[in-house]
């Protein structure tokens, strides 16, 4: 009996062992399938495109906006730069679903949340300004209405958003305050308007397209935008988004620094200056000025003011330095005594003329030189006689008139060259070979008529005399950079290596000195600056435009029915003369008015407040002689010989003495003097010590 139930109890344990056994082979295979089903589907399977959508929520693709480069000063000074701003939310219903599924439990928190948000309205509106009260009753009102993303007032900057992170229930988390914080890049501009038109102005770099930019800001947008960046966002649970880490990421390019010439202290004295001569003049519309540097054609200062006809203030609106495209009147007549001392029809500015009693037969009469039986060509550039200039045009190139207009494409004076500003009008020259070509165009260009320039195409005109006849190209930008580092070189470049010989330079110069001194059309204003300035005074009356002729009626081209017009007043020129570091035009619109608007006042008026502030800021600029300063010796290479014989005379020495000195000496020995250039006499021909006829010519130059 017991064997038999041994027997029966071993069968049992086999069937049993066999039992497990096929289930742990059974779990093995099914193990083994698993792994294999696991590995499939992590490495080989691919889900049903059509399928998977249904299943999966959709990430979207998110741009990520680069920082905006930098516009510096050329001081280093920021003059454009993006920072960071804050803009706070607020998703009014956070938590309020829960505090409602805790009955009594809940209305407490309801209640204890609500007096958070009471004090934070208080906290907010003592940090952004407002009412503290209005806040509360829009928090309240979001509440009620279930607004998700209300706005809190203005976007704040980093310091201002730690401060409001420390208030009553915004200190909790954007989860339990329902507080939403947005960073925004925002674009700002350390010196207001100042300069605005010239760096120009964009709200941020996302809408960076460059339709609507202006200044630096538009012409270089493709290096200060950067490159955009993109990434997926993936929902969450919480309605937010995050960043899909199993997408593609593209890291954003921050945009490029811009280094300008600007000098931002230098605007900021001409923008004064020019406002204080035109503020209360409701006469005048707009206006402009330029500094630039002599040497290298750097532009210092741009200001442009335009009047508002709403509150008559001035802001910069329109680019006038580039943009306006006039006749520039007087001024102009530099050319034309430039081409006349180049071509030798003049040889020097001592030359007279006969007057005519102002009469060109085609012209209007020139009353400046009314009674006078001559008149030399420096003091019909002095007092800017228009008979003058006309007389020199039409008596040496009506035969060739193209000869004379040829000299002003050589001044650059018939293109717009490239310029770091979008907008540089072309200037437009009469063609004698057109069938619009008239009598009366060479008399009339030849004193700033009948021709349309730029204030900055006069400007480098006449800092090419500055710069001894090398014409040098204005350009507002230095360098490209990035962190410091310079990647595209700008900087000065040569427009004409020479429009004039240095003699011919020295020779307006002294033309353009005679201006701001005893007589000259600018010496009220100008003669006793800090440092002293050559220059030209040009007023001239604009044509009509045809809404004002269809509204107005006209008399001439220029003037209305009723007798108005439009003056250009402007004076331009260098300073200090002698050694000439800047070059300047200040130019003044008038609207239709029945008086007048002269150079030789308002812009004179501006240019001698910019030349006295400019030498308080370098005093070395005005050439001031030191308490330990060497005086040159002004002795004479050999002795000074007798003229007490008329018959007999000797040519003197006259090498190191001025100008005056020089002739007084000559022609005290019975002889005549012809000259060149300005400064102190540094050749002579014949040589001194030399017997001469009586009556003979003695050549001096000076430097």
């Amino acid at each position: 009996m017991a064997t038999v139930n041994q027997n029966s109890t071993k069968r049992e344990r086999d069937r049993i062992g066999m039992i497990l056994y096929y289930l742990y082979a059974a779990f093995l295979v099914l193990s083994v399938i698993l792994v294999g089903r696991i590995a499939y589907i992590q490495w080989f399977w691919k889900p049903d495109k059509s399928i998977e959508k249904y299943f999966r929520p959709a990430s979207v693709k998110s741009v990520i906006d680069p920082e905006r480069g930098t516009i510096i000063g050329s001081d280093g000074k920021l003059l454009a730069m993006s920072t960071p701003l804050y803009e706070l939310f607020m998703d009014c219903t956070v938590r309020k679903d829960y505090f409602e599924s805790k009955g009594k439990e809940g209305k407490a928190l309801e209640s204890e949340w609500q007096d958070k948000a009471k004090l934070f309205a208080k906290g907010l509106s003592a940090e952004m300004g407002g009412d503290g009260e209005n806040y509360w009753k829009m928090i309240q009102k979001g509440r009620k209405e279930g607004a998700r993303y209300l706005r809190l007032g203005h976007p704040v900057d980093r310091e201002t958003l730690l401060r409001l992170q420390k208030l009553p229930l915004m200190e909790e988390g954007q989860y339990k305050s329902g507080i939403i914080v947005r960073k925004k890049d925002t674009r700002q501009y350390p010196y207001g308007k100042l300069a605005m038109r010239t760096i120009g102005y964009v709200k941020d770099n996302s809408n960076s397209n460059g339709n609507n930019h202006i200044g630096l800001e538009g012409k270089y947008d493709y290096v200060l935008h950067g490159k955009e960046g993109e990434m997926w966002l993936r929902p969450t649970d919480n309605r937010e988004r995050i960043q899909n880490y199993d997408s593609l990421y593209v890291k954003p390019e921050d945009g490029l620094d811009v280094r300008t010439t600007l000098d931002i202290t230098m605007q900021d004295i001409v923008d004064k200056a020019l406002r204080r001569q035109i503020e209360d003049n409701k006469a005048i519309e707009m206006g402009c000025a330029i500094i630039m540097d002599v040497k290298t054609g750097a532009i210092r200062s741009m200001v442009n003011l335009m009047r508002d006809s709403t509150d008559w203030s001035l802001n910069e609106t329109f680019n006038m330095a580039i943009g306006l495209n006039s006749e520039p009147g007087s001024v102009f007549k530099a050319t034309t005594l430039m081409t006349a001392l180049e071509d030798g029809v003049i040889q020097s500015l001592d030359d007279r003329i006969p007057t005519n009693n102002g009469i060109i037969p085609g012209y209007p009469q020139d009353d400046h030189v009314i009674g006078m039986k001559d008149i030399s060509i420096l003091h019909g550039f002095e007092i800017s006689s228009n008979y003058v200039f006309r007389y020199l045009a039409v008596k040496n190139y009506a035969e060739n008139p193209k000869k004379f207009l040829d000299k002003l494409y050589l001044y650059k004076l018939g293109q717009a060259f490239d310029f770091d500003l979008d907008g540089l009008r072309e200037p437009e020259i009469p063609n004698p070979d057109s069938p619009m070509w008239s009598a009366t165009d060479l008399g009339s260009v030849a004193m700033g008529y009948a021709i349309k320039e730029t204030p900055l195409h006069i400007l480098t005109f006449y800092n090419a005399v500055a710069n001894k006849g090398k014409m040098m190209k204005p350009y507002l930008v230095e360098s490209i950079e990035k962190n410091g580092v310079v990647k595209t070189k700008k900087g000065p470049s040569v427009l004409n290596a020479s429009i004039c010989s240095k003699a011919t330079a020295d020779t307006l110069l002294r033309a353009m000195k005679a201006v701001t001194s005893d007589g000259g059309t600018a010496a009220l204003r100008l003669k006793g600056a800090k440092m002293t300035v050559a220059g030209k005074t040009g007023t001239s009356r604009q044509v009509l435009s045809g809404e004002e002729i269809k509204k107005y009626g006209m008399s001439s081209p220029y003037v209305t029915k009723d007798g108005s017009y439009h003056n250009l007043a402007t004076f331009v020129g260098f300073f200090p003369a002698d050694e000439p570091k800047y070059s300047a035009i200040i130019c003044l619109k008038s609207y239709l008015i029945r008086g007048s608007v002269y150079g030789g006042v308002l812009p004179a008026a501006a240019m001698r407040e910019i030349v006295d502030a400019l030498y308080a800021l370098d005093p070395s600029m005005g050439n001031e002689l030191g308490p330990k300063a060497v005086v040159p010796k002004m002795a004479l290479e050999t002795p000074m010989p007798s003229y007490t014989d008329p018959k007999e005379p000797v040519i003197p020495d006259v090498k190191g003495l001025g100008l005056k000195d020089a002739m007084f000496m000559i022609e005290n020995s019975g002889l005549k003097c012809v000259y060149s250039g300005t400064g102190h006499v540094t050749s002579q021909v014949p040589k001194a010590g030399q017997k001469a006829a009586p009556g003979s010519t003695v050549t001096i130059g000076l430097k």
